[in-house]
Parts: C-alpha cells; sequence; structure tokens
C-alpha cells in the first residue's frame, strides 16, 4: 500500500494478517479485526465501500471483487448506513490510545480508460483531515 508517513499510526491495533502484503484495503477497513471497531459510523462506511466494490464487480464482472463483496457482506456491520449519496464521506475513526477521533473525509476518483490496460480501473481514495483539529494531529506525527 502506497502511503504517507501518517498511515501507520492509524493502523495500530489492527491484526497483523490484514497488514501483509498485498494489502486489501476495504477488508482492511470493515473486517472485524481492522479498523472496523474504530471507524464510528460504521454502517454509512460499510455501504460507502460495498457500494463501490459492488460497482466495479458489476461493470468488470471480475471474480475477485464478487468474492471480496461476498467475504465483506458477513462481516459484522452494525445499524446498516444509507447508499452513498456522493463521492465524498466523512470517515470518523476513534483512536487506539484513547486520542480525540480523527475526522478524514475521503474523495475517490478512478482512471476508466481502454487506451491503457496498466491504468485502466485503477481507483485511488484520498482521506484528507475534515476538521482543523485532525489536520494539526496528523501532520503532527513523526
Amino acid at each position: 500500500m502506497d502511503a504517507n508517513d501518517a498511515v501507520p499510526p492509524l493502523l495500530d491495533g489492527c491484526a497483523a494478517h490484514l497488514l501483509e502484503p498485498p494489502i486489501n484495503v476495504v477488508r482492511l477497513s470493515l473486517h472485524p479485526d481492522g479498523l472496523a471497531p474504530r471507524i464510528v459510523d460504521l454502517g454509512a462506511w460499510r455501504a460507502h465501500l460495498l457500494h463501490q466494490v459492488s460497482a466495479r464487480a458489476d461493470r468488470t464482472a471480475d471474480p475477485r471483487l464478487v468474492a471480496l463483496l461476498a467475504e465483506c457482506r458477513e462481516y459484522p456491520a452494525g445499524e446498516p448506513g444509507p447508499e452513498p449519496s456522493g463521492p465524498v464521506i466523512e470517515l470518523v475513526l476513534r483512536m487506539p490510545d484513547g486520542a480525540p477521533h480523527l475526522r478524514l473525509f475521503s474523495v475517490v476518483s478512478a482512471v476508466l480508460t481502454p487506451h491503457d490496460a496498466t491504468v485502466d480501473e485503477l481507483h485511488l481514495e484520498t482521506f484528507l483531515p475534515a476538521d482543523e483539529a485532525t489536520r494539526e494531529r496528523l501532520q503532527a506525527r513523526p
């Protein structure tokens, strides 16, 4: 997983088997041994991720995506979240050290081009601070 220096502290407490390459961020986010217990509105986040995976599986018929979707639907989910209404969703994380929650917003972009197989179906999810306190905490991390 390509990530900046702020990511490793966010993964504290996640099971080692979920952090072995290749890391599947959907699985890491929704698995009960991953980030799921720390996500404040797990239902909404789960709906967001499953919507993305489902749309890609429908579009590509990729059996790996179909299997991932089935697997993640089996994880405990908390209260069901609403269907995503746009490309941006807030992710609020409880920190394992008891520090104040981190508030991030996620922007998803995709490169969909039949002209270059190396970037076709490339999906990028970027997390940005949703408030000043989160920005300051992430910038202060070594």
